[in-house]
């Protein structure tokens, strides 16, 4: 039986929080359905232009303090051939804004790039030392997460390859404009 954290949050913050601490995420999961979201993504599916949600002006602040800090943010995103909405939403009403605050995000989308062999899960990868390993359920809940030592060299060696391939989304998003939403005013 998986042992979850009691937080996460404490679980990350506790290891990282000097300049030159490292902190990466992998994300693969087609959709999410988190609450964190505030409310984002259902106002991107209304046509919104800009994240409504006080949380995320409250990550992009901590994404500026971070980079102000010495610290190094960093997210490989797994796209799928097709984008889902949500996919779609998570880079134009967040990854954009977070490269923009100091975060370096890295998209990979099956059918347009080599796609190293890769674990089957999300995780949090800190200091190259520490991780979180993320649990959801098949609609994309977020279950818990589980502090996993063993884990901690394949999630490396999966980073590293990952990272070698990845394209900055912002370079990718430019280069795709037909997937850009098309607002009617």
């Amino acid at each position: 039986m998986t042992e979850y954290l009691d937080s996460l949050g404490r679980f990350i913050l506790s290891r990282y929080a000097e300049p030159g601490d490292t902190l990466t995420r992998m994300e693969r999961l087609p959709a999410y359905a988190v609450s964190s979201d505030g409310g984002d993504f259902e106002a991107w599916k209304t046509g919104a232009s800009a994240p409504v949600s006080a949380a995320r002006a409250e990550t992009i602040e901590d994404l500026r303090q971070e980079r102000e800090n010495g610290q190094v943010r960093r997210r490989v995103r797994i796209l799928s051939a097709a984008l889902t909405d949500y996919e779609r939403y998570s880079i134009e009403f967040g990854y954009l804004q977070n490269v923009e605050a100091g975060e370096d995000v890295r998209v990979l989308r099956h059918g347009e790039h080599p796609i190293p062999q890769l674990l089957d899960f999300d995780y949090w990868l800190i200091n190259d030392r520490d991780l979180a390993r993320m649990h959801y359920d098949a609609d994309g809940q977020f279950l818990g997460a589980e502090s996993a030592p063993r884990l901690v060299r394949e999630a490396r060696r999966e980073i590293s390859a990952c990272w070698d391939v990845a394209e900055p989304v912002t370079t990718w998003w430019h280069r795709h404009p037909e997937l850009h939403r098309q607002l009617t005013r």
